[in-house]
Parts: structure tokens; sequence; C-alpha cells
């Protein structure tokens, strides 16, 4: 195989190729490059596991990039307004900001994701899953018709959106995609995304007016009334975060692990290690952006202030200096070492909610259709840098 050098416009997880297997071109800039500078895109991309994790953890491999994005590229004249409106929502997001704002937002919100707290919706995951299952045909597309309705509908049902509404986050969540995964083939993803955020943020801003509940929003609103210095803009702003966050990764981390036991049936898809390997072999978090708050040396090379990061979980969770033979999938596998979930200050707060949906979602599925196939059609993959999920996941039930 070609060695991989600084700069190689090979190096491109968006060709076609990578995007449907990013895995072997991720090996070669582990094993050659592992701290690739990317002309096309104008970034760093760090595959080796040692570093990817040592990165997450350190404090100057900053997630503030999206006010300094703004600053330099949205705040001209020309710049079309709901673009620049979109970006103001992703400022507010926890995700996108460093201590001290990120502890604050992530204090209000970490009681309702503890272990224990997420354990009490146990039975109405298993509920939902059930009906939609029972609602499946013969041939059925498990990401529109079954990962992605359970996951929007518990995240929605923790958020106290009304059920009536709960079908139209679909399309406001596709059109978003491409704005926050990094969608960069796709030159019209600012406008889409822009105008999809624009009416989510409008229908919650409406929502949080008067919003009263056993609910996570009306936490949020009471708050910011208890002066927690939580503003409007913050509590719409999370509640976005939450509805699209709170389902798309577990949504691919759903249709991304029953294609795996599909194509490797002599797994048991229950087994405790289970979800810890399908984060690992093919998890939904294919790269985490990180802007450089200062200089840094890694790997023999220097990061410089400002310089964009693509730290790649996607290629630290198969390093070989890790894990032995790391390109088997393999459920006995000892868990708690993938980075599938981020690790340190930002380590996915929804970790708790998404092991709970997959690990009741994906053996459901399977124990009710023990005959389900793959149909034969070509599959298709966002084409995204920061994520890893199908379009449609199309089997045989029976």
């Amino acid at each position: 195989m070609t060695v991989l050098g600084p700069g190689s416009t090979r190096a491109d997880l968006l060709s076609p190729e990578a995007v449907a297997d990013p895995y072997p071109l991720l090996a070669e800039l582990r094993q050659h490059d592992p701290v690739h500078w990317s002309e096309r895109y104008r970034s760093w991309f760090v595959t080796r596991y040692a570093d990817v994790d040592a990165a997450l953890r350190d404090p100057r491999f900053s997630s503030d990039r999206i006010a300094p994005y703004r600053r330099a590229r949205l705040d001209g004249p020309d710049t079309d307004p709901s673009v620049r409106a979109a970006f103001g929502v992703l400022e507010d997001w926890m995700v996108f900001k460093d201590p001290p704002d990120h502890t604050r937002l992530r204090r209000l919100l970490s009681r309702a994701f503890t272990p224990r707290a997420v354990e009490r919706i146990r039975p109405r995951v298993a509920q939902t899953a059930a009906e939609l299952l029972d609602e499946l045909g013969p041939e059925a597309d498990l990401i529109g018709e079954y990962a992605y309705p359970l996951t929007s509908s518990v995240v929605a049902e923790l958020l106290g959106v009304p059920r009536a509404d709960r079908h139209r986050f679909k399309d406001w969540s596709d059109r978003i995609t491409g704005l926050v995964f990094g969608g960069m083939g796709d030159p019209d993803r600012h406008a889409d995304g822009a105008d999809g955020m624009a009416e989510l943020t409008a229908y919650l801003a409406d929502l949080v007016d008067g919003h009263e509940g056993d609910d996570l929003l009306t936490a949020l609103i009471r708050a910011r009334d208890e002066g927690d210095s939580l503003t409007h803009d913050e509590v719409v702003a999370t509640g976005v975060l939450l509805l699209f966050a709170g389902h798309e990764t577990t949504t691919n981390l759903i249709g991304n692990g029953i294609l795996a036991l599909l194509r490797h049936p002599s797994e048991a898809p229950d087994a405790a290690g289970t979800v810890d390997e399908l984060l690992r072999w093919d998890g939904p978090a294919k790269t985490i952006a990180r802007l450089m708050a200062t200089d840094v040396e890694l790997g023999g090379r220097t990061l410089r202030t400002g310089e964009r990061v693509f730290l790649c979980p996607a290629a630290a969770n198969r390093d070989p200096a890790v894990f032995a033979d790391p390109d088997r999938f393999d459920v006995s596998r000892r868990p708690g070492r993938q980075l599938g979930f981020g690790i340190g200050l930002h380590y996915c707060l929804g970790a708790p909610l998404a092991r709970l949906e997959t690990s009741i979602a994906i053996p459901a599925a399977l124990r009710r259709f023990p005959a389900m196939r793959l149909r034969d059609e070509p599959l298709s993959w966002h084409s995204v840098l920061l994520s890893r999920g199908l379009h449609h996941l199309p089997v045989h039930t029976r």
C-alpha cells in the first residue's frame, strides 16, 4: 500500500470508498502518518489511540470552535442572516463550549442522565421498541421505521415534546446534520441546515413559553427562572441540542450495531460486552473536532494555535497497540477502553441513555425476527466527517 505523507490528497474521509468503509484508510494513516495534515480540509487528523486519548483530556484542544468560525467567516455583510442565526444557536450548545460555561450547562443537565435516572425509563423504552417491531412488515427499513422513531420518541418524551409533534423532527434533524457533522461535500449544507435550524428553534421557542410539566424542558426553564444564569436563548439552544444529539448518535449506533450482528450471526446480541464492542468496531463517532487554543507538539508535528483538529475515535478504537486483532468483531472482548463516547470533560452526557436504548433495541429486534437478513441492495452512508451512520438499513424481517 502506498505510504501516505503529510498533506496527501488521497487521505480523504469523504471519498466514496472511505464513506462506505473508512477503516482501511484510517489504518493506513495510523501506521504511516498518525498526525496527518490535510490540505483539502485545512485540518489535522489524529489517529493513534494514545494521541486521541490524550488530546480528548487536554484543554489545549478546545471545544470552542463555533464562535471563532462565526467571527471569522459569518460576521460579514454578505453572510445569509439565517446561516448566522443557525451558528448562533450552535454557539450556545454545551458541546461547543469550554469551562466555565461548559461546566455550568453540564451541571444543569447531568441529573437527568445519571444511570439511575435513565434506568427509570427502561419499561417505556422496551414498550416503544415492541410497538415499533409490531408494525414492521416483511420488508423494512430499520433506520426509518425502528431506530429513528425509537430514539426520537424517547428523547422527545424526556424533554416534554407533545407526542403529536414528534414526527416533525426527522426532517429538521436530517437538514441540521450537514451543518453539525461536517458534510463538507455538500455546498448547500449551510443554507439547508440553517432553514432546518430556524424551524426547530422557532418551534422550541414557542414550546418554552408557558411550558410546564414533569420533564427536562421544565427543569431548564426553572433553572433559568431561579437565577442560574441560563438565558432564554440557552434554554432553547439546549433543547435543540438534546433533541438532535439525543437521537442522532443513538440511531446510528443501533443501525450500525444491527448491521454488524447480521453480518456476524455467531455473535450474541445481548452479551455483556455487546454495546462496547459495537462502539469500538463501528461506532457512530468517526471523528471529534477540536480547535487548537495554543501551539502543541504531537507526534513530531506542531499543531498551531487556531488550527482545526479531527481526533479520530474510529481509528483509535482499532489501534493494534491497544486492541488485539482489532479488525475482528468480538462481543466477548474486554469492554471499557473504547473511545466511542469520548473521555474527559466532554464524555458523552447521554451515554447511559444510549447504552440503555441500544441494549434493549438490538436484542429485541433480533429476537422478534430470528430469520432477519439484509436485502440485496447497496447500503448508503451519510457523507459527513464527524459521524458514521446509514441513511437506510433495508432488511427482510421474515
